[in-house]
């Protein structure tokens, strides 16, 4: 019984060294099912089987605006910058006082309306009797207080109040294709990035194939136009100082092997997932894919391939290049496939089943055995004519057989 299955494992590992020799010599439109794992071991890609943790772990890092800015609030009070213009207005409880002459009691209210003027280079405004008063960093309220504080011992109750007669640097700019680029005035009771773009008159181009880039702080965000419609926890407030720009880039991805249709194909909406991708490439063909071998590669972050249980040791970089294979053999697979996002430039291949490359070298080895064999069997027919012609003995005409073909 040993004797035998020695001989089975041995029939096995010659059948498999033939069968990966023959995927190496016989045509194909790219890499078997059996060569893409194995040869992950040794070139620089991670091959991951994607499964329903896989899902749960990769749903997390998903790109959207929301992931990046994860501070959902509403903007902090307004506070005056350099070059904004400011208007002050002081008031005191009686005529007489510092500001207000005895003889202004004829006049509606005891106050009085400084000229405007801009928050200098230092950030301070001028105020009389009270010197310099900080404003820059500071809310309206603030500098109302610290000018009261100054005058208190001066005037009689004095009381001010402050305000932004030109605003210029609490600003939101709008860029790209939009219909009405513009820098825009923050809102201080706050706004989100949709009021932000409409205020600039919406996007000019389809929404779907329309990007938005938030920058703030040095820091950058991508994410479809309709992640912000259709899921709102990306539609956060706009911050004084934030940058927002639109741009057209139709997302799209590549299908090879053995499905259906192949070449590069348009998203046509602003998100699809890996089973509708699998339906514009018109799906696997019955008579050459294995399910259980779908492959999607893709780039992803260090941070993200690490939290996929990948060993980024032997990668440099901060982009690891992954392999994901999809069981569609399993029920359960279409599911999976169903909830996989795919992203612009993802590259889908559908490896052939084993028994087509089998096929294949078979047909090969037949077309090689009768290449050989031609010369000999036409030798022999000749002959064997020959000496019917001559009424020597009979001979048996042999005709060569005609190779396999495979679809």
């Amino acid at each position: 019984m040993g004797g035998l299955l020695t001989n089975v494992a041995r029939n096995c590992a010659i059948l498999a060294a033939v069968f990966l020799t023959a995927c190496g010599i016989t045509p194909g439109s790219g890499p078997s099912s059996v060569e893409v794992p194995v040869a992950t071991q040794t070139l620089p890609y991670a091959f991951v089987n994607y499964n329903r943790d896989i899902s749960e772990r990769l749903a997390r890092y998903t790109p959207r605006i929301a992931n990046t800015f994860n501070d959902r609030r509403p903007p902090t009070a307004f506070r005056f910058g350099v070059g904004d213009v400011v208007t002050v207005t002081i008031f005191e409880a009686a005529a007489g006082g510092l500001f207000i002459p005895s003889e202004a009691g004829v006049r509606p209210g005891n106050f009085i309306t400084l000229p405007a003027q801009e928050v200098d280079n230092n950030g301070n405004i001028s105020v009389p009797y009270a010197g310099n008063i900080r404003a820059k960093g500071r809310t309206p309220v603030e500098v109302q207080q610290a000018i009261v504080d100054a005058l208190k011992n001066r005037a009689i109750e004095p009381q001010a109040v402050v305000s932004l007669a030109t605003q210029r640097t609490s600003l939101v700019t709008v860029l790209g294709d939009v219909s009405r680029p513009q820098v825009l005035n923050a809102v201080p009771a706050g706004e989100r990035i949709l009021d932000s773009i409409a205020r600039a008159g919406g996007p000019s181009r389809e929404g779907y194939d329309t990007m938005v880039l938030l920058e703030r702080q040095g820091h950058r965000a991508t994410a479809p136009f309709g992640a912000l419609v259709y899921q709102p926890t990306n539609n956060i407030f706009s911050h004084p100082g934030d940058t927002i720009y639109l741009y057209s880039e139709p997302q799209t991805f590549l299908a090879f092997g053995a499905s259906g249709a192949q070449g590069q194909f348009k998203f046509d909406a602003w998100r699809i997932s890996l089973a509708e991708a699998l339906g514009k490439a018109s799906g696997l063909r019955d008579e050459q894919a294995d399910p259980a071998f779908v492959f999607l590669y893709r780039g992803e972050t260090r941070e993200v391939a690490e939290h996929l249980g990948v060993d980024c040791s032997k990668f440099s970089g901060p982009i690891i290049p992954i392999i994901y294979n999809f069981n569609l053999r399993e029920p359960g697979g279409y599911f999976l496939a169903a909830n996989f996002e795919l992203r612009n430039k993802d590259v889908i291949f559908a490896a052939n089943a084993v028994s087509v490359e089998v096929t294949k070298f078979l047909t090969f080895l037949r077309t090689i055995m009768a290449t050989i064999n031609d010369p000999l069997v036409y030798a022999t027919n000749y002959y064997s004519l020959l000496n019917i012609s001559k009424g020597v003995g009979t001979s048996t005409i042999v005709t060569t057989p005609t190779p396999i073909t495979t679809p």
